[in-house]
């Protein structure tokens, strides 16, 4: 049994490899590196860690490859580490299942917090034991992480899923962004962040038509949003 948890932290940047692991150490984690893709697959396969911080941009394989290799065989919690500010890499990533993403350059008490709400999550998450949601046209189970709209299954990544279950669970409550990376992600992030804001536009776009089954998900402006009912 693992007395500390287990992170890979994938980056072909020696330096800043060196100064994560620096810090993440200083947090108590089990720290093992890789600077290529191919070898941070070779490391998951001889022994799954408990979280993968993962570069986008790695010779051998790209981050991408190698994310699409581990979801193969694994649900691994994956923090990818990007360069590009670009919301297709952050809705790219999220599609292929990651469960964050953090723009170089990055604060690193940001990554910290990230780190520990995504292992929180993941090593201490409980059965949940809540009935699915039901709404007309909409299904949204957590226990079995399905939604189903308009009668057809609606693949969607973890953290899409929460959101649309979270907001559904308080029908017409607003809550702020930072609000819902609190409860989420399971994080306090004082700032500006666009996870919240991608997240919430591809279920949008998932969920198309909605207002004709009385409910819909409402952008509250200079607030944050919300699961409207009629």
């Amino acid at each position: 049994m693992k007395s500390k948890p287990d992170i890979l932290l994938v980056d072909d940047d020696p330096s800043i490899s060196r100064m994560v692991q620096l810090y993440l150490e200083k947090e108590g984690y089990e720290v093992r590196t890789a600077l290529r893709g191919d070898e941070a697959v070779a490391e998951f396969r001889k022994l799954p860690p408990d979280l993968i911080l993962l570069d986008v941009m790695l010779p051998g394989m790209d981050g991408w490859q190698v994310l699409k290799s581990i979801r193969k065989t694994s649900d691994i919690p994956v923090i990818m580490l990007t360069a590009k500010d670009e919301t297709f890499d952050k809705v790219l990533g999220l599609e292929l299942g990651a469960d964050d993403y953090v723009t170089k350059p990055f604060d690193m008490k940001e990554l910290m917090a990230r780190v520990k709400a995504v292992l929180r999550r993941s090593l201490g998450a409980e059965e949940p034991k809540e009935e699915a949601l039901s709404f007309p046209g909409l299904t949204v189970s957590l226990a079995r992480y399905e939604v189903f709209y308009e009668g057809r299954k609606i693949d969607m990544p973890p953290k899409e899923l929460e959101v649309l279950y979270f907001l559904a669970s308080h029908p017409n409550k607003v809550f702020t962004r930072a609000q819902l990376l609190d409860q989420v992600w399971g994080f306090e992030f004082e700032g500006q962040s666009r996870t919240v804001d991608v997240h919430v536009k591809r279920l949008r776009d998932k969920l198309p038509d909605s207002e004709k089954y009385g409910w819909s998900l409402n952008t509250v402006w200079a607030v944050g949003y919300s699961f409207k009912q009629e």
